[in-house]
């Protein structure tokens, strides 16, 4: 094989292998015809190629570790690798860049150096009363002491916040490998097939390739048949391509199996492959910090983007590059309307967070200016001082004193703990979610699924067991009502019968012996074809030996199974140079090309239209509508005498066939599906189901499932009929005729991919019902890739699931079982509630201390809650109370209700309630002990205490019964739609009742040992429990409260609503833009501070861009953040990270771009730049 002058090459390379990675990796940058040629002069052909990389065609690579280990390090692993993550000192200096962490350590650490500032004693008395009245040297002494405590308590926070963002991006890794150890890839080693994880590929490996992969490394076809390949994710191109040895034998990693099967040699792996190449190129391992200039040319870039995108579709070519979105090119290409509106729950937690953070802002400002006033006023007017240089320091000390109160309380009214809680219920539902099946890929479709209204559902394998099983069969005009022994069939048509199967199926799908001794034989491959393979056995057959003496190689030609043809398949060569041709597919289709049907004796006979009408009304409705898939098998023999047929007609080809037999498939509905369905349908979820068999089969199985129940006016359409009656007459879909159908619809049978995706589509947009319709889907082929991203909830088959389907979605179900989506909906809607638990234990908190804080210290000139004090309650509330409240398991009881819908405000009338009623008990008794605690405890008066004062029992008292109060509270906390018993199931929840015991524990070590730095005094036992029974009162008085009825009280408003679309001009977007306004996609846990801080610095600009605000559209600016991140990942989970389905709001025509072109985009951009 090899020429002459290649021997010489070869002498000069490594003994190890006949080529080096150079000479592979130019080999595959060619296509067609060059790539042929290349072929040919460098290895010979394929075979020479396998030759030089030491592997064999038939049986593979031996598969010895050492040899592997040799591949590895000659040609590189099959991983891409992920960008290092963040260090925890890198995270740990992102928390400090904190605004209000960095306004209280600059405040504390000129409170120290103040405090180390002794003014020569004469002169202190003519400071002011203020300044006087410290009799104890010792205690001036410990003036320090505030502003280390301050410093200890930033640090503390700042420890906590980092290692949330650790635990949080670790979470996610764990999450990205465990997906992609999951996808495995089947390849022939030592003669045996076996499946192996993708990141164990080699070059050398022979990979077997079927409908619906997504190829994991770049090779060259060894063998074919009837391979279409998607390429459109690395060249942008949507036509599929067709592969052959002849004409293209080019695969690339990274691009989708449409139709057909084949085997390749592995030629390049990780980074040396095509898609590995385009991830170095973009950066992957560099930093990800462009130059100032690049943004800006990034600016512009995006604006003219922008700007093509409104006036037409044509910038959507411009994503040659985004290699992980290739499944449905052709979709982005028809639709260039963005995909999904921001996560409801972030939409409206952004409001509240920027509503409550102005407020606080604004409080925390009055606060100080107060302060300052009475104490200029009582200080240089009353008392009549002048101001003298010696007092500088203490009247400054002052000033910083106010100063500190000030940004205490903005630290408590700034709700930092509310993406704390987001991101906390989120990981721990997606944890949790794990066990019950669901594997989360996007985290915020857990969130999204609590508000579905619909799903609509493949029947085979999520209703039904995916286990197929023939159980009747029509054969030599005979109809056997259960398996027919072989006996009773006429011998040749048996013959023709067993061949078919064995040869039609495709050879991946196969009997095995059952994993436990007596359980069920294990079917691998396609469940159809493995019914047939089944029957073969029960037939007594055996279809091996008959694919041991016709090997997949000597097939002549076989036609696969895709949506359109609805058939498969195979052509044999026989000895006399005739070909004989093996048909499988849907009965009706197939039933039409029939001419001829095998009789009692086997002989074939004519088959007329009338017979046919007569096979379809005595066999197969009879076996539809008990819910049985019919198959019909047929063969053709071409004779020699007529020559070689033109193989590419199918038409011709596929017609005059001989009928062999028509099977009905069963396939039972699981177990648990009806009471499913019916859990679905009490929580206000309408289930449709989509299928692909006919219409009676369908009607069967939905009314086994309960989708479909007796006496309803429900309608069940087939596909023809659906686009019948949704078209108008020049063929276009028209909204308003799917409105006329979807709300009655429940069963769409024969139905294509398209229609499951304008199904969906309809459905998401339409207006009829009074809120927007949120739906799931859930899909395992190739064809389903556009539906699942369409939806607002992908859910894809993890056993059953092809790569392309599990890309493409939002939510792998493990188990591919429908009851598992009903605890996905359950597990969102526990999100939903877990935050609102949070937000009314934190608002009654913040408006009480800010309250306290405010009056206190206008009244008494200091705050009665200290800034180190605060910073604990803020503990306490923020990150425990977040952890506490969003872990409680999910309820039965969620799915009694309807969905909230996307304008049910997050904080409900009952919640306001709650919030209002506990916020006046907390503020009585708070201001009962403030200003009459002296006389009821019989202690010293703390208030108008000098500076530097010793802490007073007093003040003491005040700050342990606010703790406590919060602590009960918490409970009362845990129910948020007004029921009585606040305890119930208060033990499954293991988190909760240890941080609430765990922060009583340390409550009480920081008022009996926390002395100065907490200025607290231990308190005896009487006051403890004083204390104790005020807090506990708060659950007594939740009683109360909730006797009240919400109806009563009209004046209560809601808050927090959905967010409205409107329309935002061209500048405010470029605004918005530069303001990278709210990183959802980061979630950082500071974004609540950023978001007031950046209003002080553009407050005027805020108010113009409020409008734009409440759409999404901010998302751009964390998408160009994400942009560096996302495209680390492997391709099979490169949008776990990046919100790539959370799109602008479909009213804004300017950015009318789907984040993930943007992502595409703008990789490509900062690239070039």
């Amino acid at each position: 094989i090899l020429n002459p002058t290649n021997s010489l090459v070869e002498a000069n390379h490594d003994a190890e292998f006949g080529c080096t990675l150079k000479e592979l990796r130019s080999l595959m940058e060619l296509r067609g015809a060059e790539a042929i040629s290349k072929l040919g002069e460098s290895y010979g052909d394929t075979q020479g190629l396998c030759n030089r990389l030491k592997t064999s065609p038939a049986d593979g690579l031996s598969g010895q570790p050492a040899d592997l280990e040799k591949r590895k390090t000659a040609f590189g692993e099959n991983l891409i690798p992920p960008k290092k993550p963040k260090t925890f000192l890198q995270l740990v200096w992102e928390a400090l860049q904190d605004v209000t962490l960095i306004i209280l350590e600059v405040a504390a650490i000129v409170s120290l150096g103040l405090s180390f500032y002794r003014p020569p004693e004469a002169e202190r008395e003519n400071c002011g009363k203020a300044a006087g009245g410290v009799e104890d040297e010792h205690e001036s002494e410990a003036g320090w002491i505030e502003g280390a405590a301050i410093l200890l308590s930033v640090i503390c926070v700042v420890l906590v916040t980092a290692f949330n963002d650790w635990s949080k991006e670790k979470q996610f890794r764990g999450l990205q490998s465990r997906i992609e150890q999951e996808q495995k890839f089947t390849v022939v080693r030592g003669g045996q097939v076996i499946q192996i994880p993708v990141a164990e590929i080699v070059v050398g490996d022979v990979a077997q390739i079927k409908y619906g992969d997504l190829l994991p490394a770049d090779g060259v076809l060894i063998q074919g048949n009837d391979l279409k390949i998607d390429e459109s994710s690395l060249t942008g191109e949507s036509d599929h391509v067709k592969k052959t040895q002849e004409k293209d034998p080019m695969l690339l990693s990274g691009t989708h199996v449409m139709e057909g099967s084949g085997k390749m040699v592995v030629t390049a792996v990780g980074v040396n492959s095509q898609t590995g190449i385009i991830f170095t190129l973009l950066g992957v391992n560099e930093d990800d910090d462009e130059d100032e200039d690049e943004k800006k040319k990034e600016k512009e870039e995006k604006k003219k983007q922008r700007k093509t995108k409104a006036h037409d579709g044509a910038a959507m070519e411009m994503q040659p590059l985004n290699s992980d979105e290739g499944a449905d090119a052709e979709e982005k290409k028809k639709s260039n309307l963005p995909k999904k509106e921001k996560s409801v729950l972030q939409g409206k937690l952004t409001k509240l967070a920027v509503q409550i953070g102005k407020a606080g802002l604004v409080m925390s400002a009055i606060t100080v200016i107060i302060l300052v006033v009475l104490f200029v006023v009582d200080t240089f007017w009353i008392q009549n001082l002048s101001w003298v240089k010696e007092c500088t320091p203490i009247y400054i000390q002052f000033f910083v004193k106010f100063f500190i109160i000030g940004v205490t309380v903005l630290v408590v009214a700034v709700p930092e703990g509310l993406p704390l809680a987001v991101t906390i219920s989120l990981a721990y539902s997606v944890k949790k979610m794990m066990k019950d099946n669901n594997l989360v890929r996007h985290l915020d479709a857990c969130e999204t699924m609590g508000n579905a209204t619909a799903i609509c559902s493949d029947k085979t394998g999520t209703l039904t067991m995916n286990r197929m099983t023939v159980v009747q069969a029509y054969i030599a005009e005979k109809h056997y009502k259960k398996v027919p022994e072989a006996e009773n069939i006429p011998s040749n048509a048996l013959e023709l019968l067993i061949l078919g199967i064995a040869v039609n199926c495709a050879y991946t799908s196969k009997i095995m012996s059952p994993e436990k001794e007596g359980g069920l034989p294990r079917q691998v491959g396609n469940k159809t074809e493995c019914a047939l393979l089944g029957f073969c056995n029960d037939l007594k057959r055996d279809y091996q030996t008959i694919r041991n003496e016709i090997p997949e190689e000597k097939l002549y030609k076989v036609y696969t199974f895709n949506s359109v043809r609805k058939s498969m398949s195979t052509v044999l060569k026989m000895a006399d140079g005739s070909f004989r041709m093996f048909s499988k597919g849907a009965s009706e289709i197939l039933l039409k090309k029939c001419y001829k049907i095998l009789t009692a004796n086997g002989e074939p006979k004519v088959f007329r239209p009338r017979d046919r009408d007569d096979v379809v009304k005595k066999v197969i409705e009879p076996m539809a509508s008990e819910g049985l898939r019919t198959i019909c098998l047929g063969y053709r023999d071409f004779p020699a005498t007529e020559g070689e047929p033109d193989w590419d007609n199918e038409n011709d080809i596929l017609s005059g066939l001989t009928c062999i037999s028509v099977v009905g498939i069963e396939d039972p509905v699981r177990p648990e599906v009806p009471d499913a369905i019916k859990k679905c349908q009490r929580a206000g979820i309408t289930v449709r189901m989509v299928t692909g068999d006919n219409i009676n089969t369908a009607r069967a199985i939905a009314t086994k499932c309960g989708i479909l129940l007796p006496g309803d006016d429900f309608i069940c359409l087939e596909g023809k009929e659906f686009n019948r009656r949704i078209r108008n007459e020049k063929g276009e879909i028209e909204q308003e005729r799917i409105d006329k159908i979807w709300p009655k619809l429940r069963v769409l049978a024969r139905s294509s991919p398209t229609d499951k995706h304008t199904l969906v589509k309809g459905i998401i947009d339409s207006t009829v019902a009074e809120q927007r319709q949120v739906v799931a889907v859930t899909g395992d082929g190739t064809n389903d890739g556009p539906a699942l991203k369409k939806a607002d909830v992908g859910f894809a088959m993890g056993i059953a699931g092809t790569d392309v389907a599990k890309e493409a979605s939002d939510i792998i179900l493990t188990d591919d079982n429908f009851s598992s989506i009903v605890k996905a909906v359950m597990w969102g809607r526990n999100v939903y509630d877990s935050i609102s638990k949070f937000l009314q234990f934190q608002l009654t908190v913040n408006v009480v201390a800010v309250i306290v804080a405010f009056t206190g210290a206008c009244i008494t000139q200091d705050s009665p809650l200290k800034a180190v004090q605060m910073l604990w309650v803020n503990l306490i509330m923020d990150t425990f109370a977040s952890l506490a409240l969003a872990t409680e398991p999910p309820t039965e009881s969620l799915l009694l209700r309807r969905p909230y819908g996307r304008n049910k405000p997050l904080i409900s009338r009952t919640m306001m309630k709650n919030i209002l009623g506990h916020g006046v008990y907390q503020l009585i008794i708070i201001f009962s002990l403030l200003f009459a605690g002296e006389q009821l405890f019989d202690i010293d008066n703390g208030r108008n205490a000098p500076l530097n004062a010793p802490p007073s029992e007093h003040y003491t008292i005040v700050f342990n019964t606010f703790v406590l109060m919060q602590l009960f509270n918490e409970i009362n906390a845990r129910k948020i739609h007004g029921e009585r018993n606040v305890f119930e199931g208060i033990f499954n929840n293991l988190i909760f009742c240890s941080i609430v015991f765990g922060t009583f524990v340390i409550q009480i070590v920081i008022v009996q040992f926390g002395g100065k730095p907490f200025s607290c005094v231990a308190l005896t036992i009487d006051q403890w429990l004083w204390c104790t029974f005020f807090g506990f009162s708060s659950l007594l008085w939740g009683q109360v409260i909730s006797s009240i009825p919400t109806s009563r009280l009209k004046f209560l408003k809601t808050a927090g609503h959905g967010t409205q679309k409107e329309e935002i001009p061209d500048e405010e977007l470029d605004e918005l833009d530069d303001m990278e306004e709210i990183d959802h996609a980061e979630r950082e846990l500071r974004r609540g501070q950023i978001l007031w801080f950046r209003g002080l610095n553009r407050i005027q600009t805020q108010m113009d861009v409020v409008s734009a605000f409440q759409s999404g559209t901010s998302f751009q600016g964390a998408l160009r953040r994400q942009a560096s991140n996302s495209s680390q990942q492997q391709h099979d989970v490169t949008n776990v990270s990046s919100p790539t389905h959370v799109a602008f709001s479909t009213t804004t025509p300017t950015a009318v771009s789907t984040a993930s072109t943007t992502l595409g985009c703008e990789c490509v951009f900062s690239f070039s730049a």
